[in-house]
């Protein structure tokens, strides 16, 4: 397979990564903790954390975790936002030698439910604020302990503060009951009396599991192992390098952490790549609050800031905007959805930065290609693979596409999953015979590698970069005793480039479109809530029956 592709690297950028850089993430953390101890690592409404300070909380947490009679591989759930308890429950549970599964916060029982039972996860970590979803569902599942978080925990003194606030004055905390749980600060203190055994991880050994949608509708977990995800650090380290080469003046760089980091795009490129690079990482625990995103970056003079195209666009819609200090921005990076190219041009004239728009899945932790760090203009494309990558553009019988025509984006590379949790059936289906992951996208390759995705060969809709699976709607929809049959489709969105819209069939000739809308509240995380209903008398179908999603996303005659 000709890397046609190489010819459009920048200079400086590698055509391989050196993987035998760090045997596992706890090396890359012992690491940052040595050489650059007395730097803060995070900073989160306005308190810091140094890599000493991270280093002595996430041992105290790993001492705790470790008495806890957890076997070795024990996956431990975090149900927590960009606060500063995540890098130390992260890197507390990859220290104790356990597995971290990611949980989204804003889950709904159903959705906590199924992913804890398939993660088999024995100990969580929860905002208080989520609480009370979990409280409902943990008594059918096996998690054995319970370490609940309050906002205001790391804070310092003004801490306790924050923690009434939220509490009793903006009520942000349900009423919740579990019989079994310690208090995040209260287990710190009860590690900081226990010793710690330093573990040592193979790069062969499970770091994540990184639970992503699946065609049966039910969330399965990628399996992310030590030398995944350091792959792909050290591969978006080499694509950035052109970007920081010219920049000497900047002694640490400094990240916005505004996307979510239990997703696996703010783990990689946020998160793990700043404590690679010795960085500080900005959290921002909610990035829908604008002035209050514009309120925690303006003291910073930020270099990197990866988001999402809505949130760029929500940025560049705010009166504020024009406050925060672009000096010295080096590259804005931008995945999970497309970037239009209006937002990409408004956003360098106003910066003069680029937003360098990039591709990759769960599946492949996350970054597979990316538009070069340096470039000015807006190219419409995801760009090429990065280093230690190969893309194949492939047909319907495997066979490789030529340049210029279409076929599925098919991946292989060190970043590449060891396979789903516990489904080697669904890991079948997604792999090829010679090791490459069928993405589900259609695209091409152009003459220089350059790649744009034109369709999906799933019908997974993608709401401001989170994936959305038609089935687990369709699921929910289901369940309600008034619809005989439901379908789920994406349709354009100016704000978060799609959103769901469902199709109905009524059992109830009453049903109402308010009474759906309430009983997916219910079921569904807000990304996945429909914004659109339509009822209908009958949904197009195959002559086998199977409902054409196709159809119903053309205009009807």
């Amino acid at each position: 397979m000709e890397k046609i592709w190489l010819k459009s690297y920048p200079s400086g950028v590698p055509a391989e990564i050196d993987l035998s850089a760090y045997a596992s993430l706890v090396e890359l953390f012992e690491e940052s903790f040595s050489q650059h101890a007395e730097r803060e690592a995070f900073v989160c409404m306005g308190k810091g954390m140094t890599y000493a300070e991270l280093e002595r909380l996430s041992r105290q947490m790993a001492a705790w975790l470790q008495a806890q009679n957890l076997q070795p591989g024990a996956r431990v759930a975090l149900m927590l936002p960009n606060l500063l308890q995540y890098p130390v429950a992260m890197m507390a549970v990859l220290r104790a030698g356990y597995v971290v599964v990611n949980v989204n916060p804003l889950y709904t029982e159903n959705e906590l439910e199924h992913q804890l039972n398939d993660s088999g996860a024995e100990v969580i970590v929860v905002l208080e604020n989520f609480a009370a979803t979990l409280a409902k569902v943990i008594a059918r599942t096996a998690i054995k302990q319970v370490i609940v978080a309050s906002i205001g925990d790391l804070m310092g003194v003004k801490g306790p503060f924050i923690n009434v606030a939220v509490r009793y004055l903006k009520n942000m905390v349900p009423p919740w009951r579990l019989t079994n749980y310690v208090r995040f600060n209260e287990m710190l203190a009860r590690g900081a009396r226990l010793p710690f055994v330093a573990t040592r991880p193979r790069a062969e050994d499970i770091a994540f599991l990184q639970y992503t949608g699946g065609t049966t509708g039910l969330a399965k977990g990628a399996i992310l192992l030590h030398r995944n995800i350091l792959a792909n650090v050290l591969q978006s380290e080499a694509w950035l390098a052109p970007a920081h080469r010219h920049r000497s003046e900047i002694k640490q760089l400094i990240t916005v952490v505004a996307l979510p980091l239990y997703h696996v795009y703010a783990l990689t490129v946020c998160a793990l790549l700043s404590i690679r690079n010795g960085g500080l990482g900005i959290l921002i625990p909610n990035p829908r609050d604008i002035d209050g995103l514009i309120k925690s970056l303006k003291p910073y003079p930020f270099n990197t800031f990866p988001a999402v195209n809505t949130l760029y666009n929500a940025l560049l819609n705010h009166p504020r905007f024009g406050q925060l200090n672009f000096s010295k921005l080096l590259v804005a990076n931008s995945g999970g959805m497309a970037v239009q190219e209006a937002v990409a041009r408004r956003w360098f004239d106003c910066t003069r930065a680029p937003i360098v728009e990039g591709y990759g899945l769960s599946e492949t932790s996350p970054c597979v290609t990316c538009n070069s760090v340096v470039a000015t203009t807006y190219s419409g494309t995801i760009g090429v693979p990065l280093p230690s990558t190969e893309v194949s553009i492939r047909d319907e019988d495997g066979v490789e596409a030529p340049p210029g025509q279409k076929g599925e984006i098919c991946i292989r590379g060190p970043q590449l999953m060891a396979g789903y949790w516990q489904r080697p059936d669904e890991t079948a289906k997604v792999m090829t015979a010679d090791g490459f992951f069928k993405s589900g996208d259609i695209g091409m390759m152009d003459e220089n590698g350059c790649i744009k995705v034109v369709d999906r060969k799933k019908d997974m809709i993608i709401v401001s970069g989170f994936n959305v699976y038609p089935n687990e709607v369709e699921d929910v929809l289901a369940q309600h005793p008034g619809i005989f049959e439901a379908a789920a489709i994406g349709v354009p969105d100016e704000h978060s480039g799609e959103v769901v819209k469902i199709f109905v069939v009524k059992k109830d000739p009453a049903l109402k479109e308010a009474e759906v809308m309430a009983f997916c509240k219910e079921r569904l995380t807000g990304y996945k809530r429909p914004k659109l209903i339509e009822f209908r008398a009958e949904l197009p179908k195959t002559n086998v029956g199977k409902i054409l999603r196709r159809a119903l996303r053309e205009p009807q005659k």
